[in-house]
């Protein structure tokens, strides 16, 4: 599976082809804004605004598939992370990453790496090389800023060029 053949639809409702981003890392994200891990949108928001210029793409998957931690509406939701949060990296409107009604990129996911690859909960981070292939994932109570991401997106940033 490649990460770069999938498409999404934005928070704003325009389609978000992630082919846009090729040749690009990106760090994708489920995630919610009801929960004790929400505050990780303040380490997204802070990657994005340390390494985005470098080439880091980080994107967030709103999902309400984990104790209804996401019952907004597209528009509630990116209220939320403009007012609370200053969210400028791009988010998708809300999916379901598990079950017949996930987006394909999970059910990718689960067919290439098994059902252990798919979020437990909100806020599981995958990074994917600037390929398009996974290279690592990380659970919820891991923080944005732990240095095992950090020093997984310098890695990959330092093979990546403008």
């Amino acid at each position: 599976m490649n990460l770069y053949e999938y498409n999404f639809i934005g928070l704003d409702g325009a389609r978000l082809y992630m082919r846009r981003y090729q040749g690009q890392p990106v760090l994708l994200v489920n995630t919610a804004s009801d929960l004790g891990y929400t505050y990780q949108y303040r380490g997204l928001q802070t990657l994005y605004n340390d390494y985005g210029h470098s080439g880091l793409v980080v994107l967030g998957i709103p999902c309400n598939d984990f104790g209804q931690q996401e019952p907004g509406t597209e528009a509630e939701i990116q209220d939320f992370l403009e007012r609370y949060y200053g969210i400028t990296f791009p988010m998708t409107k809300k999916y379901t990453v598990f079950g017949r009604q996930a987006h394909p990129l999970f059910r990718d996911l689960v067919e290439a790496y098994g059902s252990d690859c798919l979020p437990q909960w909100n806020f599981t981070k995958y990074l994917f090389d600037r390929q398009g292939q996974l290279l690592e994932r990380w659970p919820s109570r891991v923080s944005p800023n732990d240095p095992l991401i950090v020093h997984e997106i310098n890695r990959n940033l330092k093979s990546w060029s403008l």
